[in-house]
């Protein structure tokens, strides 16, 4: 049995903005596509070990084809809710809106914590790049991801306006040792990128299963800044706009590298996480790798900075709706940033920041695909209980057209997780259980003062 659709004036009572909002900050468009891609896509540095797990033919493939399956129908999703709903909190709200509190907590819950584990991981990614030029004791290795993590955070207490303006200007420098990587390698090429298909001593389901789950990593976040939504100048207009942007740029931006790499420097079975930095010395020499280097540094930098902007924009507006420490809600009063929101996940990505970034991304695929999955079930359910909701956008092709944007992207989730290994599994099923057992307590913990209060 379904959970009732909120009446309309609930609806408007959930997606409501209280008067602070008018103290933040807003971004242009232009800055606002850079956060964006830099979220969903960051450059085609960091998933490199695609080409060895899958091959390269399949490899490229994914790159290609995954897109259509799955960043398409999340952004129509998107751009149709964030003109219905232009509301701080994006898709948290808009579940709890279609579904209730219980699975509107839920999907704030376990993406917020869920993220954890993803910026743990592009902390592990810095070290891990720094350490492919110079040799890092383990503590070393720590230090540098949680400094990494430190820096990051810090900007983001600084406001979405700086967030914005930098990454548009490092995604621009990190642009050109990229593109001369491109052109260099399709100048150079000796070889067939897409040869072989698979690797030849693994078995093609192993390949296709681990292929598709970084494909659904790399390809994954175009619902996540709809958290922001209230800081960007006309979000009906911009958010749509900036989608249909962001995903051709970014299967543009990591097609061409793989494939102009895989032409020219080859050797598909040693690509692993840093790879194109070495792959850039083969190429040219040592200013070519030092090049990359930097522009991969870049790029995991906006990475940590725009997925750490996203997410503290949960604790802060599940803190106004009642299911967080009210302190979680309040801005900063300079920059006008929820700052407490921000620092309180640095503890945790202290800890998170020893483990290796296979084991943080295969458990954070479940957290991103309850909380996903439940984004688009929300805006199939609202478009059919809350027709009377202004779309300046809608998901082309009717109920029909729905259908698949639901379910495309929810199959391929499912196959992903039913590959995963059983202790991912068992660890993401703890993990996504502690949603529903918090929510349970902090109901019995809202009720306890009223019910001594009536004796």
């Amino acid at each position: 049995m379904q959970p009732p659709l909120a009446h309309s004036g609930e609806i408007s009572t959930v997606s409501s903005s209280s008067s602070q909002h008018a103290a933040l900050k807003r971004i242009s468009l232009a800055p606002f596509i850079a956060v964006l891609y830099a979220y969903c896509a960051g450059g085609p540095f960091g998933f490199e070990a695609i080409v060895s797990t899958s091959g390269p033919g399949m490899a490229l493939i994914f790159l290609l084809t995954m897109p259509l399956l799955f960043s398409v129908p999340v952004s129509l999703a998107t751009a149709e809710m964030a003109t219905a709903m232009p509301v701080e909190g994006g898709f948290y709200r808009w579940t709890r809106a279609a579904f209730g509190d219980f699975w509107g907590f839920q999907c704030g819950w376990w993406n917020w914590t869920g993220t954890f584990l993803m910026s743990g991981a592009y902390g592990v990614i810095m070290a891990d790049y720094i350490a492919g030029l110079t040799p890092l004791t383990k503590l070393q290795h720590w230090l540098i991801a949680f400094s990494f993590l430190v820096l990051v955070t810090w900007l983001n207490v600084l406001g979405i306006k700086l967030v914005g303006n930098l990454t548009l200007f490092l995604l621009f420098i990190a642009l050109v040792p990229t593109l001369i990587f491109t052109v260099l390698g399709f100048t150079h090429a000796q070889s067939n990128p897409l040869h072989p298909w698979f690797p030849p001593d693994k078995p093609w389901q192993q390949s296709f299963g681990d292929g598709l789950a970084l494909g659904l990593w790399v390809y994954s976040g175009y619902e996540q800044l709809s958290t922001v939504t209230e800081e960007v100048e006309n979000p009906a207009r911009n958010f749509p706009l900036a989608l249909a942007i962001v995903v051709p740029l970014a299967v543009l931006s990591f097609v061409l590298p793989f494939a102009a790499g895989l032409a020219s420097v080859g050797q598909w079975q040693t690509w692993d996480v840093n790879h194109f930095v070495p792959a850039a010395r083969q190429l040219a020499g040592p200013w070519l790798e030092w090049a990359m280097f930097a522009a991969a540094a870049i790029c995991t930098f906006v990475l940590l900075d725009s997925t750490l902007l996203s997410a503290s924009r949960l604790p802060f507006t599940m803190a106004e709706d009642g299911f967080l420490h009210h302190s979680l809600a309040k801005l900063h009063p300079k920059y006008g940033t929820p700052a407490r929101a921000i620092l309180i996940s640095l503890p945790v990505l202290a800890v998170l920041a020893q483990f290796s970034l296979v084991r943080l991304i295969a458990v954070y695929a479940f957290f991103r695909a309850a909380s996903t999955v439940m984004t688009l079930l929300s805006v199939w359910r609202l478009r059919e209980g809350a027709p009377e909701l202004e779309r300046k956008f809608l998901v082309p092709g009717g109920a029909i057209g729905m259908a698949v944007v639901v379910a495309a992207p929810t199959l391929l989730f499912a196959w992903a997780l039913i590959n995963s290994e059983g202790a991912t599994r068992l660890w993401a099923v703890a993990g996504l259980s502690m949603g529903p057992l918090l929510y349970v307590y902090l109901r019995l913990r809202k009720r306890r003062p009223t019910s001594k209060t009536s004796k």
